[in-house]
């Protein structure tokens, strides 16, 4: 009964797997282009915490896709990407602004600064510019990365007639790379929830569980000697079962090298054989088994 109680909640895990990576998908789309609205209005001390609170979330939805062991690190991921294209889409809008509305000017440049000293960090270059009859090119100063320009130096610079973006070379201004970036940097968010779901997947297990024992028999037996039947360590697995002690969380731990010739799916028949289940995440190079589990593993 248990077993196949157990199988129901398996198979109603995986007909909604999909809905929910879809739904997380579009959150996460939302999410970015959210905080690339919200980057106008607010600064650091309102976005981090949002930030904070999305990865939680995030580590809460992907846990439902059946991967809760590597939840936490898919959540970080998502979110660094995530930061990273609101970022360069918010660049990426200041420079087809500047295409857009900006206008060509020949510019000399009249002054140049450094940024203060700060550690390590790299001192960018700005400059104050000029047009040909004494009039300051309307906007911030311009930025460059290196210094690339000297005193009296004449450039041609895309200027903002509303002086609220910097002067740009038409280089500078391009914004296809930067639309490009904004575009792989949210495929990649996107691109991890689906390999999380692939992942947390009752087939993707199998396969993991089936190339595990392939894997390591043949090493383990060369260094060990052990010629031991299925059979054999089906017993083996059994009488460990019965006798090892529980850790302080209740979990029974064995080692899978020790049965070279079992897969995790039929040492959890084993287990549920004798009233126990066997633990299908967080095991860490073991296997786990407990009267009651966080997901069990499906049974061969």
């Amino acid at each position: 009964m248990s077993a196949d109680r157990n199988g129901e909640v398996r198979g109603i895990r995986e007909q909604y797997r999909i809905p929910l990576a879809v739904g997380i998908g579009c959150y996460v789309l939302t999410v970015i282009v959210g905080m690339f609205l919200l980057a106008d209005h607010f600064g650091p001390v309102v976005q981090v915490p949002l930030w904070i609170l999305h990865g939680v979330l995030l580590a809460i939805l992907i846990e439902k896709l059946g991967t809760a062991s590597s939840s936490l690190y898919a959540s970080l991921f998502i979110v660094f990407t995530s930061v990273m294209s609101a970022y360069v889409i918010g660049v990426a809008r200041d420079d087809l602004t500047l295409q857009h509305r900006g206008e060509k000017v020949t510019a000399t440049v009249v002054k140049e600064r450094l940024d203060p000293p700060q550690g390590r960090k790299a001192r960018l270059p700005y400059y104050t510019l000029e047009r040909q009859d004494g009039t300051r090119v309307p906007g911030p100063e311009m930025e460059a990365t290196s210094d690339l320009y000297d005193i009296g130096q004449v450039l041609t610079v895309i200027a903002d007639p509303k002086g609220e973006l910097r002067p740009q070379t038409p280089g500078q201004a391009d914004a296809t790379g930067d639309v490009v970036s904004a575009g792989a940097f949210a495929l990649a968010a996107i691109g991890s929830v689906g390999w999380m779901t692939w992942r947390g997947s009752d087939a993707a297990r199998r396969r993991d569980e089936q190339k595990g024992p392939g894997r390591f028999r043949k090493a383990y037996k060369s260094v060990t000697r052990d010629n031991s039947t299925q059979a054999e360590q089906e017993r083996k697995l059994r009488e460990a079962l019965r006798t090892y002690p529980a850790d302080r969380r209740g979990y029974i731990k064995v080692a899978p090298e020790e049965y070279p010739d079992l897969t995790h799916g039929r040492a959890a028949r084993i287990a549920w054989e004798t009233g126990l289940r066997a633990e299908a995440v967080g095991n860490r190079g073991s296997w786990r088994f407990k009267e009651t589990v966080v997901d069990e593993v499906p049974l061969d």
